[in-house]
């Protein structure tokens, strides 16, 4: 099932893992998938990250898995940088083998190498390719602060709008830690004619380290409220554990009780934590 289909009936629940590190047995996501299919969420995404066809492969066969073993809908991620347009294809010819509807279309991380190489520059570049060569339903990445990269949220949008017109139909955002980014991001997406379904990404944050990474990267900002948390219990790691649960919970019931189309969750493969979550917020998600 594509999963612009699951929008018209209710609000999404869904989930995202990532491939395990190659020191590590990939039984390890088996395990944690074992018990997230027990949370029954719309659909389950999985990362591509570093490590070229390797790690595609890995994306592929875990994404597999949550279709044709764990009876749950997958979205493969696929970023563009570095690839070229025969990679691609393998791709999109792989994930039609083992009945993958749905493609998370990213562009990635740019290394100095990355500018030189591949054949796409940018996401809906990427978007346009797999429209032209395949029967997917395409995903994009969306940013409520705006990308690090981006010189302003007026062109984040603009660019925004380029990634839905090429053919992105559904919309995941990057994390955020106050509601009220999100909800003036979605007013200047429906102001800009972007009218696709919209999950807000949510990421319980567990240790400073993640916010540490987290803050550099994605170029988020910290709520004074989060910044206490931290704070009170950075030397406590159960109950930083009990309150970037609480904290996430408190997240989506506001964002649930605002009519969002969806809320992404981001697992970290962490089981315990994504089960906590749900069993919180369950009633208000089936509801």
């Amino acid at each position: 099932m594509k999963t612009t289909e699951l929008f018209k009936y209710r609000q999404v629940f869904s989930l995202e893992v990532f491939p395990p590190k190659r020191t590590a047995a990939i039984t390890e996501i088996y395990r944690a998938l074992e018990s997230l299919k027990d949370i029954a969420p719309d659909f389950i995404s999985v990362t591509y990250g570093a490590g070229g066809s390797e790690n595609s492969k890995a994306t592929i066969e875990i994404a597999s898995a949550i279709k044709n073993k764990y009876g749950v809908e997958s979205v493969a991620h696929l970023p563009c940088v570095g690839l070229n347009k025969q990679e691609v294809l393998l791709f999109l010819k792989s994930l039609e083998s083992e009945g993958i509807d749905n493609i998370l279309a990213l562009r990635g991380d740019i290394s100095p190498e990355d500018r030189l190489s591949g054949d796409f520059r940018h996401a809906n570049d990427l978007i346009t390719y797999i429209k032209e060569n395949g029967d997917f339903s395409i995903i994009g990445a969306c940013y409520p602060e705006g990308h690090a990269e981006s010189p302003s949220i007026e062109a984040d949008i603009i660019n925004l709008k380029r990634k839905v017109d090429a053919g992105a139909n559904h919309l995941i955002t990057q994390l955020f830690f106050d509601n009220q980014y999100f909800y003036e991001f979605l007013e200047r997406t429906r102001k800009a004619g972007i009218n696709v379904p919209i999950e807000a990404g949510i990421m319980p944050v567990i240790n400073p380290k993640q916010i540490e990474k987290m803050v550099t990267l994605c170029r988020v900002d910290l709520p004074k409220k989060f910044l206490k948390i931290m704070e009170r219990y950075e030397n406590n790691p159960v109950a930083m554990r009990d309150a970037g649960i609480a904290y996430a919970v408190d997240q989506i019931v506001d964002l649930i009780a605002h009519d969002v189309d969806g809320i992404h969750l981001y697992t970290m493969n962490n089981s315990f934590i994504a089960h906590k979550i749900y069993e919180a917020v369950a009633s208000l998600v089936i509801a």
